[in-house]
């Protein structure tokens, strides 16, 4: 039996869509595939693939301002689930999407977004996705059917117009309209299609297949009780639609592949059929309790067979890591070992390189890669990392739980304030630093300083540690240069991260639990994945000494 390991995009990639290409004299079927950024920077990527387990990015759907405009998003909010779809007869492929400006779930305090498609005629091209067309339905997870007739649907999830003032459920159904597709315009009422009885069905995907329409819904939310379902007509997209009285499958809080679903299915051009979903792989604390993913939603891949027109994913077993394959394929994941580098930066181009991502949609430009050749120069900018808004920060996906993230930096601050460093990222309200700053006493003499800041497991709460540069020679302390080469050093274990600071001799480290920085914040929600990065910030100034990094690396453990 053939297996491949799952998930095959490990790492903060949650709610993929996918669609299929279909091979020419010259070119195999090939696969495009993204996935969900939330309040991160370009937003929407674009993985490509022609065996379904190999996935390499080549680029983002929504890259400027003009497209995706967010400045002060909570946790969380931003660009939710997609749909990804090529028209061979047009040679064009579509991204519907919808980005919560406002998203506020604790005080049930949403507004829901006026989603949007862009196009493109060149996936490979970031530049070559359009501006956003506007759709006049509210709602979330956007989805674009075009039937056979030539009518394009938007199907999206909505808050209930007729729900109780005395529910419980956040009653978010899926409704439906037709639309004009030029210009977005609604042309039919939305109809409710799903009403969920576990009070939330969303990340709908509607597909044609023989005599049957199906509507693929998530439901029960994103946390332990996420589940799919599947419904179908012969009717048409507005019902009545059949069901089968229970989801498609359920993974448990006790297995070792969780909160599965969020489902897009799809044949593979050889007439196959696949699905592509979220999962999570949670593991363990020394007390034999679960920890809060901190990969967060990875993209999961299975086959399906049909059975009586019904769908049935996984050949009806649960989803486990170890899956069951239709061929044998080499997957490159699944042959790393421990000291591969899995990834070096190549500071060469004038162009960052693509992985890197941004909180919010930043005002202008904070890097240089052309100022300092080889270098990737950083400018601090007047936002600390508890802002709102969009600091100097430049954000890499963890993928595994055991990798560690390296960089050296040269950075010599002349202003008390000024800051750089090495940053584990959760959220606004969770994350742990390692830098150099300085630091000006009370009779004004300016010192540099190693700063820390260690999440304690309570939201928003740090631990700030200011740490002396110097180290014993010969019974005397000596200052050491600060414009000399800095390591900074992040080293994940599947519960713990160790970060450290190394500076001539001058050695420094410190450990964060998993379980205290992956607190929920306490505005929006925790729906991504750790990320590791590096910063700059001025207290409430832009700071004007640039900061010098290099050497990148990532490793496997």
């Amino acid at each position: 039996m053939s297996c491949f390991q799952n998930p095959v995009i490990p790492g903060f990639n949650p709610d993929p869509t996918v669609c299929v290409v279909p091979a020419t004299e010259t070119t195999p079927t090939a696969y495009f595939l993204s996935t969900s950024t939330f309040e991160y920077f370009p937003g929407c990527p674009i993985y490509t693939s022609v065996d379904l387990v190999n996935w390499r990015l080549i680029g983002h759907a929504l890259t400027r301002r003009s497209q995706i405009e967010m400045r002060t998003v909570e946790p969380g909010g931003g660009s939710w689930a997609s749909t990804l779809r090529y028209r061979p007869q047009e040679k064009r492929w579509y991204l519907a999407n919808g980005v919560f400006q406002r998203y506020r779930p604790g005080s049930d305090e949403r507004i829901f977004p006026r989603g949007f498609y862009v196009y493109t005629d060149n996936i490979w091209d970031d530049d070559s996705w359009s501006d956003p067309i506007y759709f006049d339905n509210p709602g979330f997870d956007q989805d674009l059917f075009w039937d056979d007739d030539g009518k394009v649907y938007l199907s999206t999830t909505v808050r209930l117009a007729n729900r109780r003032p005395d529910s419980k459920l956040k009653d978010f159904g899926i409704h439906i309209s037709e639309i004009e597709l030029a210009t977005g315009r609604t042309l039919t009422p939305p109809q409710l299609i799903r009403e969920s009885p576990h009070g939330i069905a969303e990340g709908s995907h509607i597909l044609r297949r023989g005599a049957y329409y199906y509507l693929f819904t998530a439901e029960g939310g994103t946390e332990a009780g996420h589940q799919e379902w599947v419904f179908r007509s012969r009717e048409g997209v507005c019902g009545p639609w059949e069901a089968q009285g229970k989801p498609l499958w359920y993974n448990g809080p006790d297995e070792e592949v969780q909160r599965t679903g969020h489902a897009d299915v799809f044949d593979d051009g050889q007439g196959n059929w696949w699905a592509v979903f979220l999962g999570v792989r949670p593991v363990k604390d020394g007390d034999g309790n679960y920890l809060e993913p901190q990969m967060g939603r990875e993209s999961f891949l299975v086959q399906v067979d049909w059975i009586d027109d019904w769908p049935v994913f996984n050949g009806g077993h649960n989803i486990t890591l170890s899956t069951t394959s239709r061929t044998l394929v080499a997957q490159d994941i699944a042959h790393i070992k421990s000291g591969d580098v899995k990834w070096q930066a190549d500071l060469s181009q004038r162009k960052l390189e693509l992985g890197w991502y941004q909180k919010n949609t930043p005002l202008k430009q904070c890097y240089s890669l052309s100022e300092r050749p080889g270098y990737l120069r950083l400018f601090g900018n007047c936002y600390d990392l508890d802002s709102p808004e969009a600091p100097a920060m430049l954000l890499r996906k963890q993928s595994s739980y055991t990798e560690s993230f390296e960089v050296k930096m040269q950075f010599n601050p002349r202003k008390a304030g000024y800051e750089a460093g090495i940053v584990l990222w959760w959220s606004q309200y969770s994350y742990a630093t390692y830098g150099l700053t300085l630091r000006e006493s009370s009779d004004g003499k300016q010192t540099p300083m190693v700063v820390s800041r260690a999440p304690n497991g309570k939201t928003g709460e740090m631990t700030v540690r200011y740490a002396s540069l110097t180290y014993c020679k010969d019974d005397i302390a000596h200052k050491i240069p600060p414009d000399e080469t800095i390591r900074l050093r992040i080293e994940a274990t599947p519960t713990t991260y160790d970060l450290s600071f190394a500076l001539q001799n001058y050695e420094s480290s410190y450990r964060v639990e998993a379980k205290d920085l992956t607190v929920m914040p306490p505005i929006g929600g925790a729906f991504c994945g750790v990320m590791f990065g590096i910063y700059s910030f001025g207290h409430l100034e832009p700071v004007l000494d640039s900061a010098d990094f290099f050497d990148f690396i990532i490793k496997e453990t």
